[in-house]
């Protein structure tokens, strides 16, 4: 989604039969060849579906993969090469391609070809442990760590830096980005922090993990929360300003024998005002307080709506592309679609339409 929001042409291959909407019990039956906005994870990628184990789907892919600068595949370990499209196949015509891989567990190793998800993932590279609260169990943070940011963004990383050092060499290279790695590069510091000792293994009792009472976030009189990040000494004192609390009475920030009732009085102190109040009185106070927003206040905050953050895309409000460019901006957001023709989204490849008849015929869509 990342690459092609920022302007590449993707082609996402599926299997055959595939549903390539979102199911959603709450909206309505697109049918086929809809626009699909609500699948905001495959916008601007067209997909059609190919039957691999077809010696003409394989040799449709294999086509493909001429034209392309890059291709993704996320396979277990040797599917890829049973079905005759792994990176010696292809960049045996083609030695500038890019052929990048994403795995769970990586490629190599005993849970190489094992099933998982970002949580198996998070366990195993030393991440689940650190999140949560005390005395509770590990915390799921959706599947943001694994899957989109050590897996997704920095398969993207790879592809680009590769892509940069073909410019030079004129080669392409297989780019191997495992969800398992990746999670635990994003833990760098903190295993840096671990073994310096200033990092406990007791969840919840940390600078950053819910532990510091200036650092989480504190229920409001009207059931809503705020997020309090007043890490540095001039934000601490901001906030006690603003709470209208005596700084003398709480003692030292950093005395751990005092948090839980720094805490306390914090809990206190915003359980007397609504998220908006707060909002409002930290509005233009550099003490780093947040009002904790959902997906629909988040995309009409108005520091959001000034920043152009968010896209309508069909009446779905989601996320704009990012980073942003000075000269080459990303253009339109262009949504998924439910069905998507052979015809038109292999024609964009330069495959003709006879070409995609004959293909039909000999079983490549299934």
């Amino acid at each position: 989604m990342v690459l092609a929001d920022l302007g590449a042409d993707v082609l996402r291959i599926v299997r055959p039969g595939t549903d390539l909407v979102v199911p959603d019990a709450g909206r309505p039956d697109l049918g086929t060849s809809q626009r699909n906005p609500w699948d905001v994870l495959n916008r601007n990628r067209p997909a059609i579906g190919v039957d691999l184990r077809s010696p003409s789907g394989a040799g449709l892919v294999r086509e493909l993969a001429v034209r392309a600068d890059v291709v993704v595949e996320g396979f277990r370990p040797g599917v890829a090469e049973r079905f005759g499209l792994g990176p010696e196949d292809l960049r045996s015509v083609d030695e500038r391609l890019v052929y990048a891989r994403m795995t769970g567990w990586g490629r190599e190793g005993p849970l190489a070809d094992r099933a998982g998800h970002d949580l198996n993932y998070l366990a195993l590279a030393g991440v689940l442990a650190h999140l949560g609260r005390a005395d509770q169990p590990p915390t799921p943070p959706l599947n943001l760590v694994a899957d989109f940011g050590g897996g997704g963004m920095l398969l993207a990383v790879g592809v680009l830096a590769a892509l940069v050092e073909r410019s030079t060499s004129g080669r392409g290279q297989v780019v191997d980005a495992a969800m398992v790695d990746g999670s635990a590069l994003l833990m760098a510091p903190l295993f840096g922090a671990w073994a310096s000792g200033f990092w406990s293994a007791d969840r919840g009792t940390n600078l950053l993990d819910s532990g510091a009472p200036f650092y989480d976030c504190y229920r409001c009189a009207d059931g809503g929360w705020v997020a309090v990040a007043a890490i540095e000494a001039p934000f601490f004192a901001a906030l006690l300003e603003g709470l209208g609390l005596e700084p003398a009475d709480l003692g030292d920030q950093h005395d751990r024998s005092r948090w839980p009732e720094l805490r306390t009085a914090l809990a206190e102190r915003f359980a007397s005002g609504t998220r908006d109040d707060w909002a409002v009185r930290f509005a233009d106070v550099d003490a780093c307080v947040s009002p904790v927003l959902d997906m629909g206040e988040a995309s009409v905050h108005p520091h959001a709506l000034a920043r152009h953050a968010f896209v309508d895309v069909d009446g779905v409000p989601q996320p704009a592309p990012s980073p942003r460019f000075d000269r080459t901006p990303a253009g339109p957001v262009e949504p998924a679609c439910a069905g998507d023709d052979p015809v038109r989204v292999l024609g964009a490849w330069g495959v003709e339409g006879a070409r995609v008849r004959e293909l039909a015929a000999a079983g490549a869509f299934g």
